[in-house]
């Protein structure tokens, strides 16, 4: 997830701190969910996907046999 909001955020030509501005997500932690680490709770990612124009999608896993 987070290699894909970085993408996304770059593709799009914006800074951490734009997003950070658009999406109301602090900008530290923005800047370490982009670095992997940190825990973000699902209305952070909720919000970060909104201002990317991503959805946040759950599906069934696909049995391991």
């Amino acid at each position: 997830m987070t290699e894909i909001i970085r993408h996304r955020r770059k593709t799009l030509g914006i800074t951490q701190e734009t997003l950070s501005d658009i999406s109301g997500v602090n900008l530290k932690t923005i800047k370490t969910l982009e670095k992997g680490e940190g825990n973000p709770t699902l209305d952070t990612l909720r919000s970060l996907a909104d201002a990317l124009g991503l959805e946040i999608v759950l599906q069934i896993k696909s049995p391991t046999l």
